[in-house]
């Protein structure tokens, strides 16, 4: 009787990630640079972006009224946070 060759094929990615983790190890946030000083006339709006498992910082980014540019704001600046508290008395 003549042998037989058993041939076992796998997939090209056997395993796939767990449910909750993130595909890469790297963080991955919004805003690269912020800046240090924005005059509150010139903001169309204020998108606040709250921590993540990509990110775990909050994140505040302005749009500004003449150019439609997208700003980073400091959360930390005593500006930022006087214009957060007058934003949320107006809610």
């Amino acid at each position: 009787m003549p042998k037989m060759n058993t041939v076992l094929t796998f997939p090209a990615v056997p395993f796939s990630f767990p449910t909750g983790l993130p595909h890469s190890r790297t963080v991955r946030c919004n805003c690269i640079s912020i800046s240090k000083h924005v005059n509150p006339r010139f903001i169309e709006t204020l998108e606040i972006i709250p921590a993540s498992q990509s990110c775990s910082r909050v994140e505040i980014i302005a749009t500004m009224k003449n150019n439609g540019e997208k700003r980073c704001l400091n959360l930390e600046s005593k500006a930022i946070k006087n214009l957060l508290t007058a934003v949320s008395k107006l809610r």
